[in-house]
């Protein structure tokens, strides 16, 4: 089997992930039982929480192809859980109804949850390898309350939670992408030792392969991508791309 250059997919066993399905079925049995459900909040509520989840699933699929279509996929999931965060801050104040000071104990006893378990358990793991339902049940007695103000607090905990891991998870690729480059330089710089294994076996068909020297971008110093012109004069001609393309725009023509 061949080895992808970039790994992509095992969402599931993500925290943020994990978190964001919580926060989504949460919010969904919420506004089902506490808010009117034609209200125009309800949908917007609801569409946040799923985004929240959708996009980091869709980050994590990204991966393999692209570091900049996954901070993306990252980024609006942070966003979307960030505007759900204000939903509930709202239905309370709203209301009238007290929000939990980070600090107190009542935020406490939700953000414990993860550490508490992990201190009982024996093996020392953490809430990863959980199902969903069973991540629900350590939560129960909050994300389950009669009380609408428990609930929401509980869910502002939650969303910060993921919030956080979010941070973490979109500083990890961006200091990935600085440090290894994207997609496309990793495919450039595979493609280059691949035509050198083929070379030191003299193979004589591939010595005059255009791809036998890729370029540095005379722009930016980046390994270059073949591509062939779609439109314009050039249309079907070969020429090189910056790897760094759009922020990078430099060109080497073939000859």
């Amino acid at each position: 089997m061949t080895k992808k250059l970039r790994m992509s997919g095992g969402y599931r066993t993500a925290a943020s992930f994990q978190t964001a399905t919580l926060i989504y079925d949460a919010t969904y049995w919420f506004c089902e039982k506490f808010l009117d459900p034609h209200s125009r909040t309800v949908d917007q509520m609801v569409q946040a929480a799923r985004s929240g989840r959708q996009n980091i699933a869709e980050g994590s699929r990204a991966a393999a192809t692209s570091s900049q279509t996954e901070l993306r996929l990252l980024n609006v999931a942070r966003s979307s859980l960030e505007e759900l965060l204000l939903d509930f801050e709202d239905f309370l104040r709203h209301r009238r109804l007290t929000q939990w000071k980070a600090d107190g104990t009542e935020s406490m006893a939700v953000r414990n949850v993860p550490r508490l378990l992990k201190r009982d358990r024996t093996d020392q793991s953490d809430l990863t390898d959980l199902s969903d339902q069973e991540r629900w049940a350590l939560y129960t007695p909050w994300l389950e309350h009669a009380d609408p103000a428990i609930r929401a607090n509980t869910l502002i905990c939650l969303i910060n939670q993921a919030n956080f891991l979010l941070d973490q998870q979109i500083a990890a690729v961006e200091k990935q992408f600085v440090e290894g480059g994207g997609y496309s330089e990793k495919l450039a710089a595979a493609r280059l030792v691949e035509r050198g294994r083929k070379k030191d076996q003299s193979d004589p068909s591939d010595r005059t392969d255009p791809t036998d020297h890729i370029p540095a971008c005379p722009k930016c110093g980046k390994a270059m991508v073949l591509r062939t012109a779609k439109t314009g004069k050039m249309a079907g001609k070969s020429f090189w791309g910056c790897s760094g393309y759009p922020e990078c725009k430099g060109v080497v023509r073939e000859k």
